[in-house]
């Protein structure tokens, strides 16, 4: 028998999939799959363990079209590969269903589109960041001065301080610790 399976994800630990997941069961999902994992630089395991999941003559549906792949060729390798399994692909904000010729169709221009919508911001960005370093900004966390490092290496030996506490005074993790002490080693 086949099933409607939803996906839902957001990008950070941060965000919420409530509102992804409610739509998801509304649209008539009997199971729905939730991921927390930024889409561009990590693997998505929860996805992977849906597409498992599904069966010839399932529907995997999302709540947005930038919810399933990373980037138009990701998007559409992934529907070709749905598709190669007879299961079907439904984008609620967008009202795509792939079952259909018509939303086969509407599919890839809407897939262009978001595309195109992610190289607008990326380029947006980009000439942004261009702009401010024009005028002498630059970004990233302001760094700390390696005599505040050394003085608190000095209360670390000392054995004044944790490196949990090192880590909390400094607001910094361990690893950009270590290449603080790395840097100052050399």
């Amino acid at each position: 028998m086949s099933k409607l399976v939803g996906y839902a994800r957001v990008s950070t630990l941060e965000q919420h999939l409530h509102y992804q997941v409610s739509a998801l069961y509304k649209a008539g999902c009997t199971m729905v799959f939730e991921e927390k994992v930024g889409g561009a630089r990590h693997k998505r395991e929860v996805l992977e363990e849906a597409f498992k999941f599904l069966r010839s003559g399932d529907t995997i549906v999302v709540w947005k079209l930038d919810r399933l792949g990373r980037g138009l060729k990701d998007l559409i390798s992934k529907v070709q590969e749905l598709e190669s399994r007879n299961i079907g692909f439904c984008s609620l904000t967008e009202g795509i269903n792939t079952s259909t010729p018509t939303g086969k169709f509407f599919f890839h221009i809407m897939a262009s589109l978001a595309q195109f919508e992610r190289e607008l911001i990326r380029e947006r960005t980009m000439s942004a960041l261009k702009e401010a370093r024009s005028r002498g900004r630059k970004g990233g966390r302001p760094r700390i001065p390696d005599k505040t490092v050394q003085y608190m290496l000095k209360l670390y030996h000392r054995k004044e301080i944790t490196v949990k506490q090192m880590l909390e005074m400094l607001h910094i993790s361990k690893t950009t610790l270590y290449n603080y002490v790395r840097k100052l080693q050399r």
